[in-house]
């Protein structure tokens, strides 16, 4: 019995160990949502969400614009790759954008700035070209549908960006 009581507390620790020491690896923008209905000026959620972004490894600095309306940012990204096509920054600036209005309930303007190349979105032109409201959406899962949905043609991603 005294064995037992051994091996059975030695499998218990062993298990506690190596469930302490596995690594859970989450999706990219999994937990997103949990800063639905932040705002502006909170500059740790801000760059929370910026962090689960495209290209966020290559995020150096966010500006936020927060002394008047309409508030927004400019987020400049370090490091790019000079071979991107500029549809791949469209792409990025849209799809980035997207998120940022969806989660922060006062942004209206967001400026990218990848290495020399910005881009700025503007919350309402943004939802004009979309037909619906950023802040309908409530996960990750159907935002991500309707964003690459609406990537898929290069043509009407240029006109988002024709002043």
């Amino acid at each position: 019995m005294k064995n037992f009581t051994k091996y059975f507390m030695f499998s218990f620790i062993l298990v506690l160990f190596l469930s302490g020491c596995s690594s859970t690896t989450e999706q990219p923008n999994e937990g997103l949502f949990e800063y639905k209905e932040s705002f502006i000026g909170d500059n740790s959620a801000v760059v929370h969400i910026i962090e689960q972004l495209r290209y966020a490894e290559q995020f150096e600095k966010v500006s936020l614009e927060t002394k008047a309306e309409p508030y927004g940012m400019t987020i400049q990204y370090e490091h790019m790759d000079a071979a991107m096509e500029e549809s791949e920054y469209e792409e990025a600036a849209v799809y980035n954008a997207s998120y940022l209005f969806t989660l922060i309930d006062n942004a209206e303007w967001v400026a990218f700035d990848f290495g020399g190349n910005t881009y700025k979105v503007n919350k309402s032109k943004l939802q004009d070209w979309y037909g619906k409201e950023l802040n309908d959406f409530t996960n990750k899962e159907e935002l991500d549908v309707f964003i690459q949905e609406k990537l898929k043609d290069e043509s009407e991603i240029q006109q988002l960006f024709v002043e």
